[in-house]
């Protein structure tokens, strides 16, 4: 099967399970196509287990030659991202910038190492003796909020608009933040855990996430003033394409966060190359444009993360962790964003139940499963990318489906006045 044939297959699965989902269920997208996903795998897994059929085997087979990791990390994720950042407001953003920033660094960075404590102490109280720097990597991939499953959902929520604002600018920064301190903490796994001097990771840190910020500020005024000197929306769009593809590749290349550079990218096409640069003609067709390519990509994204599920090793121990970690990455997420937002409440105004509203509305998604199955192969790999999948599957099912009671239940009002007890 090739490459053609199983991009066909994943367009027509997502396509009927769009159809039977918005026909029958009514779920919001994301969680429909990812239940519908995980209950045909599911079914092929028992029939395949009884032997009464070996489909499971052709789609595994299928998925093994479409590598996740690459057709996110390296495929997928720039148009998702540029798509994303190209409605947010910059100016919303820019007056809650310093909230933001911590959420989006020091929070992933606390969430790391308190996951990473946390799961060294279950899988050796289950007796599953596993490294601390791996409980870290674990850490790493789990706690950045996934951009992708969060705007998709946050849409239909009604959060208060300067809360959805800190939640997506957020989202759309911290998967960066945290793709770099992973990939910080695997090339120390793959170095074979030599001491590596900690002025040397915060220097590639920077490097990495302040490099991939920069250069895309200079993308992004790139494409801003190509679209300003003309006006015709078929080159205009085709120049945004470019910048995505050709932008996210040459961050890779010369290793800076692809990933933040194309968000930084797209806020300033978003901002600045659409209300300065662009016809009514051309940012309605712009607009249509990307919101078809987010809307497709994100349909098959998530009818592979369900998918997935036939090729991942996975024991019933495995599982049991898995389990027993959801309530201990919510914990370290309540932690890390409440500490935060506890000291940010000097300087900013915090909608009532901020903290427990932005702990449950941290989704994770297709970025967390890519970056565990990244990992090198092995047993630790095998085990940490089961309790990726159960922390996922419980995030998007359940926290994605009560993400709106929570927001009535306690942003209902106005920037918060009540003490800080309340959150």
């Amino acid at each position: 099967m090739g490459l053609y044939d199983i991009i066909a297959v994943l367009v027509v699965l997502a396509a009927l399970f769009s159809y039977i989902n918005h026909r029958y269920f009514g779920l919001p997208r994301t969680i429909g196509l990812m239940a519908l996903s995980l209950v045909v795998s599911s079914i092929l897994l028992v029939l395949g287990s009884f032997g009464v059929m070996t489909l499971d085997e052709q789609v595994a087979g299928m998925l093994t030659r479409l590598d996740f990791y690459d057709t996110l990390m390296h495929g997928m994720l720039g148009f998702l991202l540029f798509a994303g950042a190209l409605h947010v407001n910059f100016q919303d953003l820019r007056e809650m910038g310093w909230a933001i920033s911590l959420l989006a660094t020091f929070g992933v960075m606390v969430s790391t190492v308190l996951v990473g404590f946390f799961t060294w102490g279950i899988l050796m109280f289950l007796g599953m003796e596993i490294s601390l720097l791996y409980c870290f990597l674990f850490g790493a991939l789990i706690s950045p909020t996934d951009p992708i499953a969060v705007l998709s959902i946050l849409k239909k929520a009604n959060a208060p608009k300067q809360l959805e604002t800190k939640i997506t600018g957020e989202s759309l920064f911290n998967d960066g933040i945290g793709v770099v301190v992973f990939l910080t903490l695997l090339s120390f796994v793959q170095g074979g855990g030599q001491a590596t001097e900690p002025v040397a990771i915060l220097k590639l840190l920077a490097i990495e996430a302040g490099g991939g910020i920069l250069y895309g500020m200079g993308l992004g005024y790139l494409a801003y003033t190509l679209i300003k000197r003309i006006d015709n929306y078929h080159v205009e769009i085709l120049l945004t394409l470019a910048t995505v593809m050709g932008g996210y590749r040459l961050a890779e290349v010369i290793h800076v966060s692809a990933p933040l550079a194309i968000v930084v990218a797209g806020l300033m096409v978003g901002n600045h190359g659409r209300y300065l640069g662009m016809s009514d003609l051309t940012r309605e067709r712009l607009d249509t444009f990307w919101e078809l390519v987010d809307e497709i990509l994100n349909a098959v994204l998530f009818v592979l993360i369900g998918l997935e599920l036939l090729i991942i090793s996975h024991t019933l121990n495995m599982a049991v962790a898995g389990v027993l970690l959801i309530p201990c990455v919510l914990l370290a997420r309540f932690l890390s964003v409440g500490s935060i937002i506890s000291l940010m409440r000097r300087f900013s105004d915090f909608p009532r139940g901020s903290i427990r509203i932005m702990t449950w509305a941290g989704l994770r998604g297709g970025i967390s499963v890519a970056l565990a199955l990244s990992l090198p192969l092995g047993p630790e790999r095998d085990l940490l990318v089961t309790i990726t999948y159960c922390v996922m599957i419980f995030s998007i099912l359940v926290q994605g489906l009560t993400v709106g009671r929570v927001v009535k239940r306690f942003a209902s009002a106005l920037p918060d006045t009540e003490p800080r007890a309340d959150s």
